[in-house]
């Protein structure tokens, strides 16, 4: 490409930008992503109160009672509490660790199914959108619903288009799929791999052709696999039924779960009381979705767009069970704005085959467009979770105000509240030592003196042994009290 005397295919911002761009790409979202709990949410919700203690419990015994749901990320978790202690960051950290492996993963698929240009934009517009933000940063087991379809993906792609494909990829995409057995209704996206790879003329010819060593180790981790579920069932049946299905499920239920699922995603115009913020899919985005899979109809079978269309169901049948996995949505919203990126752009090149002019002028437009779309988004997810009350009062940042008390303080919480539990493993020792004081968490009055106690609500039996020195407030729009600081007469 040559305007005036200069080439441009020889400049050396020309021949790069794709690397810089990348580079530019990664700086932004690891910096985005590990100081996510200092930006947004402001706090911890009741499902990552709940989480930190069930990881708490999470031990080898676990495997052998049967307790299998969600195992790889409750290990992580309790593992992230032992070394940092309780706090915000130590509870979302393996949800930030997975987030930026999930990310580097969106990007590689992208890239392997389109052409860099293409790839690079789509994957702007997932890893920096809010609800990709929002599932990096929650200190739940969520994330693993997007992660293990993506990897196994990006796996399966590197391994059915070749002729011979290494062993050690076919290696890692078997024991993905085990793990992938402990995430909640994976088991039905796992079955569907194994029936497609038996009935799959090319796949089936592939796994003849693995060495031997290879294929037996495979065999050995599918067999394992087999007796994992089989006996969490017989161990623990109501683990097993987290993992398959749902308890009191009803038709009724289920299109209402539906419902509750997908407002958040595209309701523009009204408040939604979820920890979703909405909406999740900016319209810019939801446009180039449309776009996309307008653009698809006619290569529909192909296996971009087969999947797309699969995963779409997949997440609608899900959330129909549990409407928080409806964020799997996020998975086919990515591969049909990458088609509708490139369907725009080769729209555009067709008008202007020949004209160097018109490629560079498109530079101009699709840099504004992007700023406008991440800057928005970036804005929205920032000050949505501050400031939006039918979200924000999902969070209380009870913790952070609870670390700022002087040493020894006593915290008085009844023993039969949430809680209790969760509060409890602030006492728990952990490895790095840090400036947080030791907090003494009890359900009853201390019996010494001149002691200073702290209640999360003011203290319900009226007592004279307890005199109210000072309240700490919370920036929120409900319940701004929430530390009651008494000393003990």
């Amino acid at each position: 490409m040559t305007v005036g005397k200069i080439t441009i295919s020889k400049l050396f911002l020309y021949r790069h930008r794709f690397v810089i761009g990348y580079l530019i790409l990664a700086v932004s979202f690891l910096t985005t992503l590990f100081v996510l709990p200092l930006i947004a949410p402001k706090g911890l919700s009741a499902q990552e109160m709940e989480s930190a203690v069930t990881s708490s419990h999470t031990n080898l015994s676990s495997i052998g009672n049967g307790d299998l749901v969600d195992l790889p990320y409750r290990t992580l978790q309790k593992y992230s509490i032992a070394i940092f202690g309780l706090s915000n960051y130590s509870i979302k950290l393996p949800s930030i660790l997975i987030g930026g492996i999930l990310g580097i993963l969106f990007v590689l698929l992208l890239n392997r199914w389109f052409k860099n240009n293409v790839a690079i934009i789509a994957s702007i517009l997932t890893i920096l959108s809010s609800s990709f933000l929002y599932l990096s940063g929650s200190g739940t087991p969520l994330i693993m619903i997007v992660f293990w379809p993506t990897l196994l993906l990006w796996l399966g792609s590197k391994i059915q288009g070749k002729k011979s494909p290494k062993p050690l990829y076919s290696f890692i995409f078997a024991i993905c799929l085990l793990l992938a057995l402990f995430t909640p209704y994976m088991v039905y996206l796992v079955a569907f791999i194994v029936i497609y790879a038996i009935v799959h003329p090319h796949l089936r010819f592939t796994i003849k052709n693995l060495p031997k060593i290879p294929f037996v180790l495979i065999s050995l981790i599918a067999c394992g696999g087999i007796y994992l579920i089989i006996s969490g069932f017989v161990k623990n049946k109501l683990a097993f039924w987290d993992l398959v299905f749902t308890e009191n499920f009803s038709y009724t239920q289920f299109f209402n779960n539906i419902s509750t699922a997908f407002l958040p995603f595209f309701s523009w115009s009204k408040t939604v009381e979820s920890t979703f913020l909405s909406p999740l899919v900016g319209l810019a985005s939801l446009a180039l979705a449309i776009i996309g899979l307008i653009s698809t109809t006619k290569g529909f079978f192909a296996s971009r767009n087969s999947i797309a269309s699969y995963f779409t169901l997949f997440s609608v049948l899900i959330a129909g069970l549990r409407p928080e996995y409806a964020i799997l949505l996020i998975l086919p919203l990515a591969i049909l704005i990458a088609h509708g990126i490139r369907y725009t752009l080769n729209k555009w090149y067709d008008i202007f085959p020949k004209n160097p002019y018109a490629r560079i002028f498109a530079i101009l437009p699709i840099s504004i467009f992007l700023g406008i779309i991440i800057i928005s988004d970036l804005s929205h997810f920032v000050f949505g979770y501050r400031y939006n009350p039918a979200v924000a009062n999902q969070f209380n940042n009870d913790l952070s105000l609870i670390q700022k008390l002087d040493n020894s303080t006593t915290l008085l919480i009844p023993s039969f509240t949430p809680e209790y539990n969760f509060y409890k493993l602030l006492e728990k020792p952990k490895l790095i030592k840090t400036n947080q004081p030791n907090i003494i968490i009890s359900s009853d009055l201390p019996k010494t003196s001149s002691v200073t106690v702290a209640s999360l609500k003011r203290y319900p039996k009226p007592s004279k042994k307890l005199q109210l020195q000072r309240i700490i407030t919370s920036p929120k729009s409900s319940d701004s009290d929430r530390i009651y600081l008494y000393t003990v007469k």
